[in-house]
């Protein structure tokens, strides 16, 4: 957008003078690149007195809105940094294989350069933080029966207290790159649905989803026949949904599944024109007409190399990094996994 010109405006209170009030402040603290979205969340605030909003519904948008600010404030901070989140039961037991995998898991995914976010309460997430030491984050839901969270969380500003769970969730996927899921109860397997969720319909950008459990196990390959007997037998899923994640049975497979699906593949940016991959290495143009052809049901034409897309250009959104581009249909995000995976894979 040239900031010169006159920005479009089509979030209004519908009251000329208030609109004009609201321009003014949000000239006033925002720069030229972000005044529309001030605006906006001025706007926003205003019409909720305008609709005359109750007291409960103002408390509700005003918890929510500190929440996200001071989590998007924490982790500003550590933007370049990959981030794993750990999700599991809280009632873990500290001597089993669970809790030792863990804590396992964390000490060599931080290792590698990453930094681990768990829930803040105990068992797994205990395990999760014990491992990481302080290069692990805790966003800690304020519920009755977890009033401390563990022993092992980083004090500090690596320690977000929420209210909502709903913030909680979506701070656990936004500021992460990859999920892994050890056995636990409903909130594991809420936690594990919503992000499958997000990544079958696009909501969530490709990410290495991981169930893990110790090799004698049958958690999750009991869980993987229900998805098979009842979601896949039933028309509820696809096939192509079980490329969205996948079960292992040691820390080493997690970590291999983790550092493999960032091995080519490093990022992903929509726009009107398709999907504009970002990737570490270059790839051969035998190689993508070869991808082109296997995955033809879900984009128009071929896959060619690009330059940065013009809002990448402005934001100075890894400027470095070769591109591909491709007319993607923006519903099939099950074979844009397997896409990536196959990308992976190549001899670069």
């Amino acid at each position: 957008m040239n900031h010169n010109q006159r920005e479009k405006v089509d979030y209004v209170t519908g009251n000329p003078k208030i609109d004009r009030e609201i321009a003014k402040w949000a000239k006033k603290y925002s720069d030229p690149r972000r005044r529309r979205y001030i605006r906006d969340l001025f706007t926003a605030i205003v019409k909720l007195f305008l609709d005359k909003a109750d007291e409960r519904d103002l408390y509700l948008a005003t918890v929510t809105l500190k929440e996200l600010r001071h989590i998007f404030r924490v982790f500003s901070k550590y933007r370049h940094d990959r981030k794993v989140v750990i999700f599991g039961s809280h009632r873990t037991k500290l001597h089993s294989r669970e809790y030792k995998m863990a804590v396992e898991f964390s000490e060599e995914i931080t290792k590698k350069g990453w930094m681990v976010i768990t829930g803040g309460g105990g068992g797994v997430m205990e395990a999760g933080n014990r491992g990481a030491k302080d290069k692990g984050f805790a966003i800690k839901i304020k519920l009755p029966l977890e009033v401390e969270p563990n022993e092992f969380v980083s004090r500090g500003e690596k320690l977000i207290n929420v209210k909502y769970f709903f913030t909680r969730k979506l701070a656990f996927i936004k500021e992460s790159d990859a999920t892994v899921l050890f056995p636990g109860g409903f909130g594991t397997h809420d936690e594990g649905f919503e992000i499958l969720t997000l990544v079958q319909t696009g909501k969530s950008v490709p990410r290495p989803i991981v169930f893990i459990e110790p090799w004698w196990s049958n958690y999750w390959r009991n869980w993987l026949s229900f998805v098979k007997r009842q979601l896949i037998g039933g028309g509820f899923i696809t096939k192509h949904d079980l490329e969205l994640f996948r079960i292992v049975h040691s820390v080493p497979e997690a970590i291999q599944e983790i550092e493999n699906f960032y091995r080519i593949y490093h990022s992903i940016k929509f726009s009107r024109e398709g999907a504009v991959i970002r990737l570490k290495y270059k790839v051969k143009p035998a190689d993508l007409k070869r991808l082109s052809k296997k995955y033809a049901d879900i984009m128009k034409g071929e896959i060619c190399p690009c330059g940065p897309l013009p809002t990448e250009v402005r934001a100075k959104e890894f400027l470095d990094l070769p591109r591909i581009s491709f007319q993607f249909d923006r519903k099939s995000y099950n074979r844009l996994m397997a896409l990536i995976r196959d990308l992976n894979k190549l001899v670069v």
